[in-house]
C-alpha cells in the first residue's frame, strides 16, 4: 500500500478591505451582480466576477429553474460567458460572493463541484493558474492560487 497526502493552502483576508485594490473591485462587481441572481427556490445568490488578460470583467449570478438541473451556477454562467465572448483571453481571477435570503452567510463559501470542474476545465485549457477569491456575504474571503486546491486530482482531457 502506498499513502498520498494533498494539502492545500488557501490565504485568508478579514475583509474586503485587506484585498488588493484590483480585486476589492473585482468582489464589489461580484457583490453588486449577485443581487441580479434568479434564486426563487434557495434563495440563495451568487456572484461572479473573472478579471481576463484582456482587461476584460465577466460577471455571472446564479440563475435557478423549476426543473432544478436546468439552472446554472454564478461561477458557471461567467466562465461560460467568458469563454464565448472571448475566446482567446485567459482568465485571471474570479471572485465569487454568496448570501442566502434567510440565513446570514459568515463564513466563505466555495464553489459547488461542477463549477470546481468547469473552472478546472479552463485552468487546463490556458495552462495557467486561475486565483480564486471566495466569501460569504461578509467577513473573511479564501484566496486560492489555483482550482488544485479545491480539486485535486481533477479529470481533464488526459484522462479520456
Amino acid at each position: 500500500m502506498k499513502e498520498i497526502n494533498i494539502t492545500t493552502t488557501f490565504e485568508v483576508f478579514n475583509s474586503i478591505a485587506d484585498l488588493p485594490e484590483e480585486i476589492q473591485t473585482l468582489m464589489h462587481q461580484a457583490i453588486a451582480v449577485r443581487k441580479n441572481a434568479y434564486a426563487p427556490y434557495s434563495h440563495f445568490r451568487v456572484g461572479a466576477a473573472i478579471l481576463l488578460d484582456n482587461g476584460n470583467t465577466v460577471l455571472g449570478s446564479n440563475q435557478e429553474n423549476a426543473a432544478y438541473p436546468s439552472g446554472l451556477c454564478a461561477e458557471r454562467v461567467a466562465i461560460y460567458q467568458a469563454g464565448a465572448v472571448y475566446p482567446e483571453a485567459k482568465m485571471l481571477t474570479i471572485a465569487i460572493s454568496a448570501a442566502s435570503d434567510s440565513n446570514p452567510t459568515l463564513s466563505p463559501i466555495p464553489p459547488c463541484g461542477s463549477c470546481r470542474q468547469s473552472i478546472a476545465e479552463y485552468e487546463f485549457k490556458q495552462d495557467t493558474p486561475i486565483e480564486i477569491y471566495f466569501m460569504g456575504e461578509t467577513g473573511e474571503i479564501y484566496k486560492s492560487n489555483s482550482i488544485n486546491n479545491l480539486l485535486p486530482l481533477s479529470f481533464n482531457k488526459n484522462s479520456l
